[in-house]
């Protein structure tokens, strides 16, 4: 894809997601509702699209022992590792949970526009840490990921919510092959973003920045999306006593999940980290199986992707945060004269300053705050149960 074709793309985008988006506030305003599944609700169908991964693997793992879950599929993505380790990861996975049953299907080896930056200073080399784990003998299926998502989605027409752990290079593909595929997705639970200052760069976290526009085509596609960043996840630090826990109970996936763990710890500690890892992508999918985890806050979301230095920055617009904060009963008077406005025009260019939307109409629901506690009783009592 040529930059000219993207960016054209993505002004077409804008307007026909405008209709969508002034629909979003009413389709997330009760996450619960629409996005999560609840201890005694489901199951829930979903794509897991991930690029294990140290968080990824335990994520995975959490969710496929989750009985509110009806996994479609698992669409692994260059990422964290490249592909050629992503995919046999997400393999390992499925066997050691014994649910081979769930199909794997490869995804894309590099994002939409830019090279692949991967994160193996963080994951170790084979994206687990350094813990070896079989080769796989599961086979993924024929079809590349974009087109089983797809598959899935058209299948079950708004059932599917995706659940997205790595890049968003898959999903966009799919969403960029057919048009009507957006207006069909239940939702979009998100481990990307920050409000808060990025983790690879001080604008940007890592997803969002390996593929910025991959993640604009998300972010303007009008699906509801549920977005757990920076902002809380970095309050879930994985600890000794967690490592410990895990490696006490005899499942396969606590034990698996315990050496991945003892290994990231240690992986850790040589760098010289006070803390972590954090569980990421954990907490992304245990937000999906109880939202009350989180609270949660309504923004415009949108991605940088033209910055030298904040390429892949995450910007929330809201009336009622930051320096935009009114008087109660003010805040929807607000909203509706609020305008997202981009960069200023250089001295070069005749235009004014662009308008990205003439009004204010929230596209996310933001994670702002965790109740960690709650966050680890699930992670730690769902891998460590018989």
């Amino acid at each position: 894809m040529d930059t000219k074709k993207f960016f054209d793309m993505t002004r077409r985008r804008f307007v026909m997601s405008s209709a969508a988006l002034l629909t979003a506030g009413a389709l997330t305003r009760d996450v619960v509702a629409s996005q999560g599944a609840g201890a005694s609700r489901g199951p829930f169908r979903v794509i897991i699209d991930t690029d294990p991964g140290v968080d990824d693997a335990l994520a995975l793992l959490l969710a496929m022992r989750s009985p509110e879950l009806k996994i479609e599929a698992i669409t692994p993505v260059a990422g964290n590792v490249p592909l050629d380790l992503t995919l046999p990861n997400a393999l390992r996975l499925v066997e050691i949970a014994r649910r081979t049953d769930i199909p794997v299907a490869a995804g894309a080896r590099a994002p939409l526009l830019r090279r692949l930056v991967t994160a193996t200073y963080a994951h170790g080399e084979n994206g687990l840490g350094g813990a070896v784990f079989p080769e796989p003998t599961t086979k993924p299926v024929s079809e590349p990921a974009s087109e089983y998502i797809r598959h899935i989605v058209r299948k079950y027409p708004h059932e599917v919510t995706l659940i997205t752990l790595g890049p968003l290079t898959n999903i966009a593909t799919a969403l960029n092959s057919d048009p009507d595929l957006a207006g069909m997705v239940r939702g979009l639970t998100m481990m990307g973003g920050s409000l808060s200052g990025g983790n690879i760069t001080p604008a940007a976290e890592f997803n969002i920045y390996v593929d910025p526009e991959a993640a604009r085509i998300v972010f303007q596609s009008g699906i509801p999306i549920t977005m757990v960043g920076l902002d809380v996840t970095r309050k879930t630090s994985l600890t000794e006593e967690h490592v410990r826990m895990l490696e006490a109970a005899q499942s396969p996936a606590s034990q698996a999940a315990g050496k991945i763990g003892r290994n990231a710890i240690n992986h850790n500690r040589e760098r010289g980290f006070l803390v972590g890892p954090n569980m990421h992508d954990s907490l992304a999918v245990a937000a999906f199986l109880d939202p009350t985890i989180l609270k949660w806050q309504d923004y415009y979301v949108d991605v940088e992707v033209a910055g030298e230095l904040s390429a892949g920055e995450t910007l929330g617009y809201s009336p009622v945060a930051g320096d935009l904060k009114r008087r109660p009963g003010m805040e929807k008077d607000l909203a509706a004269s609020m305008t997202i406005r981009g960069s200023a025009p250089t001295l070069a260019s005749t235009k004014t300053s662009p308008v990205v939307r003439d009004k204010y109409v929230p596209n996310t629901k933001v994670g702002i705050d965790v109740d960690s506690a709650r966050f680890f009783e699930l992670l730690i009592g769902r891998l460590a149960g018989k």
